[in-house]
């Protein structure tokens, strides 16, 4: 046993090391529940019993078996360290295979979610430029192999004393993924920003799917960075692994959140496309409205620049109709933005 092993095992706090990560797998039981409630409600909604196998429900099931073996690997861990090993320091100083193996889980959990990231990108994206999904994907690929880089790093590690040695890899790994979900949440809000109608019931929409992606990424961003910070200041401790546990899940949860924001906001939903069938009637059906001026004037108060038409000579009633089709197009985008 080397001399930094056994500095280590004389000043073992079980407490701060072990006792961190036996807190940190039950809350990782309690995430591992509100992720099978949240696959539940996915495949129990109207919208995805009535439909086959599709890319979604794939990735959902992938992501659900990854969340179910990470939670086995690290529950074992915690066994074997605290039940199996009981006051055994020698043992307690060295690194379970099931300790590396859930760190290559981590990095496959991370890695989907933020590939299908940027697969909404690419969708929401549909008809405008595709500059800005690309950049995303480029950035998303190459901070895939900043986690290839910690798994090489862990393999190579025996006792936990070495771990002291990787910090680098740690600080660049949770910096990077941080990074990562601030570009992703970004490029999501500026797309449904930039997508506004004027219509208050399909901006709601907007506003609220907007709140999801900036709450679910500023989370998962806050956990990483309170495990650089909880490395930094006390490395000796294991209180960082605790919390990388706890990011893994809120990683899947953040997506399925996402995924069933159509589900959580149905209410706003259907009120938005009420609205717009209303409107549509109306304009199309009711010419009379082409007279009513103080129409008219509410219509162009509420109407953005998006719905600007190039030929200014065209009719007001053709403007009209074009312009309340906006709507329309913009709730099928968010159809495909929160499920398939």
């Amino acid at each position: 046993m080397s001399s930094l092993t056994q500095n280590f095992s004389l000043h073992l706090d079980l407490g701060k090391t072990f006792g961190a990560l036996f807190i940190g797998v039950t809350f990782s039981s309690v995430l591992f529940g509100v992720t099978n409630v949240q696959t539940f409600i996915y495949f129990q909604t109207r919208m995805h019993r009535s439909t086959g196998m599709t890319l979604h429900k794939s990735v959902v099931i992938w992501l659900r078996i990854l969340d179910a073996v990470h939670l086995a690997l690290i529950t074992h861990c915690v066994y074997y360290y605290l039940v199996a090993n009981y006051a055994n320091l020698i043992v307690l100083t060295e690194i379970v295979w099931s300790f590396k193996l859930q760190i290559v889980i981590d990095v496959l959990i991370v890695y989907t979610v933020h590939v299908m990231y940027v697969y909404r990108i690419w969708i929401v994206s549909k008809n405008r430029s595709r500059v800005l999904p690309t950049i995303v994907a480029i950035i998303v690929i190459l901070g895939s192999g900043v986690g290839m880089v910690l798994i090489w790093a862990i393999y190579r590690c025996h006792v936990f004393s070495d771990l002291i040695g990787i910090q680098w890899a740690t600080y660049m790994t949770l910096s990077t993924v941080a990074f990562i979900d601030f570009i992703i949440a970004s490029s999501l809000c500026y797309i449904l920003a930039t997508s506004r109608t004027g219509f208050s019931s399909t901006d709601s929409l907007l506003t609220n799917l907007m709140a999801y992606t900036i709450n679910t990424g500023c989370l998962t961003s806050i956990f990483s960075m309170a495990g650089i910070i909880m490395c930094a200041v006390m490395p000796k401790n294991f209180i960082f692994l605790g919390i990388e546990f706890l990011m893994v899940k809120l990683y899947v949860n953040s997506y399925l959140a996402l995924l069933n924001a159509r589900y959580y906001l149905q209410p706003n939903n259907s009120d938005t496309i009420q609205s717009s069938e209303h409107h549509i009637h109306h304009g199309v059906y009711h010419q009379e409205l082409h007279s009513n001026m103080s129409q008219d004037r509410n219509f162009q108060s509420s109407r953005t620049n998006i719905f600007k038409h190039p030929d200014e000579d065209s009719l007001h009633a053709t403007r009209y109709v074009q312009a309340v089709k906006r709507p329309i197009a913009v709730m099928m985008e968010m159809s495909s933005f929160s499920s398939v």
